[in-house]
């Protein structure tokens, strides 16, 4: 069982040797990306909202 967790972590470590990290430049534009992605979601999700909820209330009052 011990041999097969090392196996393991030996395979494990040489796939990640293998891996192209992104530069630190790439991280951070990809991050920023992903932020404003998210708040521009959350606005026009919020003015549907918004325009949704008076449409309703002209039928409700």
């Amino acid at each position: 069982m011990f041999k097969k967790i090392g196996n393991y972590l030996k395979d494990s470590k040489a796939e990640l040797q293998k891996v192209i990290w992104p530069s630190r430049q790439q991280t951070k534009n990809h991050t920023l990306l992903v932020i404003g992605i998210s708040l521009a979601v959350a606005v026009f999700l919020g003015v549907v909202d918004l325009i949704l909820n008076k449409i309703l209330e002209l039928f409700v009052y």
